[in-house]
């Protein structure tokens, strides 16, 4: 927000330097983002009057000019001047010899087609004091000549910028800066205090609420008879401006000002426009409005409105509709004062691609109170300055869903506590008191009532903070902090994040976050079947939907590096995915990961392989090896995977993630140009590991036999081994593959898988008549169920 000093000096004046003020509201969290003196513009710059104008004799566009400026020169000066309200009577800026203009632009005598001139006539552009640009200033008849033009303009001001965090909607006003300055300051608070005024016409509006919830309040009032040709005063543009609003009419200028004042919008409608009475409502679909600045919008069902009875007049706290908005031929006017409710605000303005005063002020809560003080501050203005006629003021009021006060309990205990040292009683009453909050005193501290205007304090911790914040984080004591050190559990089973990064990182993986928010049709490509959940207000188009995997992030992470001439890639994230099933929205803990490019840093001593399936296979196997519960790989179909190089992983018989290989169709879709494998597991199965439990080592010898078995091509070598462990009795205590051959002697569409079983018995030698028994219950129980028939 920027705003005037002498403004702010006006509701509240410490004798402190502007440089001292801006450092203590920075301080003090409202975090001022620079400020400029407006009197370092230009120099030289006098009032004067243009006593004679004449044609000059060489030049059609140009006039000679005698100006006088008083004490200024002893003389008068002749001054060539092209604008074309140049004319003898008015008076004007005068840019002396010696004058330095914005952009360092120094005055000189010069010529101008054979004839001598004195100086410079300005216009308010090249003063840099307004935006008129189309002639010379046009200063009033009682303008003292000679008087310095920064004088005459009140430019000894300094403009003030804060950045106000979206917490702090209070202070989007004089009136809210003011209310802190005098809190930092302890000084006294000059607040204007507007008249309420006794109708003159008994002129009304009846006014509905359609919409309480987002609108609980709504003020209006008629005035008839202004004058659509008065001015706005010299005094109200002045400070508009220098908060960085154009001055446009006297109404809008008087709304605009109370906006800038209170920190409260308003807004007026042209009283003929309005057809039957006010009605604040929610939009049709589809129903269309145009607004203020000329754009047709279409508007949504969720849009509050302001309507009449036949027709939208306005979107709700963001700006007016064309048709109802003050012209040069209003003469009845409809002032407006409302209360909306900021969730109703909030984001309709971006959504129809706008930004107001208005709907910045709604979107981050008014007070909820200061409707009517508003409206007689704007009416008190609009009668001094376009006249008229008010009537009374006309209220519609939902109790039941306005607002209320907070009442909170502040401990001492609990200031010392949080802060580390005690505050007296007198300096926390002093504090709170001045920032409007109202307290009693009770046994263990006080009860505080939160003023309307302080959405953001909510608790005692924000009680607390303020206090901090005014007496100041700088005067705050160094202290080591105290606390008394305990141990708490961690069960034995738990398999931590942490345990899981550090697997993957030592295997050469760099951990990488990336965000939730996602392109929408990126990730249907990496997800295909699966319609992500869409933002109601995303930042952007390519961060509209949340991601229903973690692939999205993971593959633009390795296009980025593969376009800096990354040749080798190991990157995880742990994060989580987004899947909508009716209506609640599943947040489901996910690790993923993806390999590409080189199997090892570039080195002499290495071939420069890529990286395959089972390289990343075996990074999985790693992390699945640390729950020590069962897993394994299936054969998967997966759109986005490589057929033949995609697996499921199950873990104790549950599906848990994928592994595989990404299509190349879907890779050319992406634009990634290295091969690249994939994998995603499901934190949950992961987070507990089966404790392995101690069993005494047998002093007797092991026995192996060996396999091997000839089955058809389709029979995967992990279904046999599954049976062997299921049936292979508590002698079997160990069976792996150790050779996989197709080909010759071999008929076509069989394979051989050579398996080796190792059995003990835990109390004797084994004798042959047992070992047979088991292997022949194998082999007989294989030959059964998958057709396994020994090789000969």
């Amino acid at each position: 927000m920027k705003f005037s000093e002498k403004w702010l000096r006006e509701w509240v004046n410490p004798e402190i330097s502007t440089q001292e003020l801006v450092e203590k509201l920075t301080m003090a969290g409202l975090e001022v983002d620079g400020f400029e003196y407006l009197g370092n513009k230009f120099s030289g710059v006098v009032v004067g009057e243009i006593v004679a104008a004449e044609q000059h004799p060489d030049a059609d566009k140009l006039r000679v000019c005698t100006v006088s400026v008083g004490s200024a020169s002893d003389e008068d000066l002749q001054i060539i001047c092209g604008a074309p309200n140049a004319r003898a009577g008015i008076k004007v800026a005068v840019a002396m010899i010696g004058a330095v203009l914005p952009g360092d632009f120094k005055i000189k005598k010069a010529k101008l087609r054979g004839v001598a001139s004195h100086g410079m006539l300005c216009s308010s552009t090249e003063l840099e004091i307004g935006e008129d640009g189309d002639g010379i200033v046009e200063l009033d008849s009682q303008a003292p000549l000679g008087q310095d033009i920064k004088d005459y303009f009140e430019l000894n001001d300094h403009v003030i910028e804060v950045d106000l965090t979206p917490n702090r909607g209070d202070c989007l006003g004089i009136r809210g800066i003011a209310r802190e300055v005098g809190v930092l300051t302890q000084t006294a608070v000059t607040e204007h205090q507007p008249k309420a005024l006794t109708p003159e016409v008994s002129d009304t509006l009846p006014v509905k609420l359609s919409a309480p919830q987002a609108c609980p309040r709504y003020l209006g009032r008629i005035i008839k008879g202004i004058n659509p040709q008065a001015k706005t005063p010299d005094w109200m543009v002045k400070y508009i401006e220098r908060s960085g609003v154009r001055a446009i009419d006297p109404v809008v200028d008087v709304t605009n000002f109370v906006l800038l004042e209170l920190g409260h919008p308003m807004h007026a409608f042209d009283l003929k426009q309005i057809e039957g009475g006010i009605d604040v409502r929610m939009a049709k679909q589809g129903e269309k409005l145009t607004l203020l600045d000329g754009q047709e919008v279409e508007l949504t069902d969720d849009t509050l409105l302001i309507a009449d009875h036949n027709k939208p007049l306005a979107i709700a706290g963001v700006m007016g509709g064309e048709h109802s908005g003050i012209n040069s031929e209003t003469d009845n006017i409809f002032l407006e004062s409302a209360y909306f409710d900021p969730i109703a605000i909030a984001g309709r303005a971006r959504q129809y691609g706008l930004h107001t005063d208005a709907s910045h002020r709604y979107e981050r809560g008014v007070d909820f109170e200061l409707q009517r003080t508003a409206m007689e501050r704007a009416t008190e203005l609009l009668l001094e300055i376009v006249g008229g006629q008010p009537g009374d003021i006309i209220e519609a009021v939902d109790h039941d869903a306005m607002p209320t006060k907070r009442h909170l309990r502040l401990r001492r205990q609990r200031i010392e506590r949080v802060v580390g040292f005690p505050f007296a009683d007198d300096q926390v009453e002093d504090i709170l008191t001045r920032l409007g909050l109202k307290l009693t005193a009770n046994a263990d501290g006080w009860d505080v009532v939160v003023p309307s205007f302080r959405f953001d304090i909510d608790n005692e911790e924000s009680l607390i903070e303020e206090l901090v914040r005014v007496y100041g984080y700088n005067k705050l004591p160094s202290r080591k902090p105290q606390a008394e050190m305990a141990m708490f559990d961690q069960p034995e089973n738990r398999v931590w994040k942490n345990d899981m990064r550090d697997v993957l990182v030592k295997r050469g993986y760099q951990e990488v976050i990336t965000y939730s928010f996602v392109e929408p049709e990126f990730q249907l490509q990496l997800h295909p079947g699966i319609e992500p959940l869409p933002l109601m207000n995303p930042i952007s188009s390519e961060m509209a939907v949340m991601r229903t995997n973690l692939l999205p992030g993971l593959v633009q992470t390795a296009k980025f590096n593969i376009n800096r001439q990354q040749s080798r890639i190991r990157i995880f994230e742990l994060g989580l995915r987004f899947i909508n099933s009716g209506d609640t929205l599943q947040q489901i803990p996910t690790i993923a990961g993806l390999v590409c490019g080189l199997r090892n840093k570039e080195s002499w001593n290495t071939d420069g392989e890529k990286v395959d399936f089972y390289d990343l296979k075996g990074d999985v196997e790693a992390l699945l090896q640390a729950t020590n519960k069962s897993y394994d790989f299936e054969t998967l179909h997966m759109d986005i995977l490589h057929p033949g190089q995609a697996a499921e992983i199950s873990v104790d018989g549950h599906a848990v993630g994928y592994i595989g290989k990404i299509h190349p169709q879907v890779q050319q879709e992406i634009d990634l140009d290295m091969d690249a494998y994939v994998f995603q597991m499901d934190l949950a199965p992961l987070s507990e590991r089966q404790l392995p439990e101690f069993k005494p080592l047998s002093k007797f010898p092991s026995i192996r036999r060996d396999l091997a078995l000839v089955v058809e091509d389709s029979v995967n070598g992990g279904e046999l081994l599954d049976f062997i462990v299921k049936n292979g009795g508590n002698l079997l205590t160990d069976a792996h593959i150790f050779d996989i051959y197709k080909g010759e002697h071999l008929e076509p569409g069989k394979k051989s898988i050579a398996l080796a079983m190792t059995l003990r018995h835990p109390d004797k030698t084994l004798e042959d008549a047992e070992i047979n028994a088991v292997v022949e219950k194998v082999v007989s129980g294989l030959a059964e169920q998958y057709g396994a028939a020994l090789r000969n």
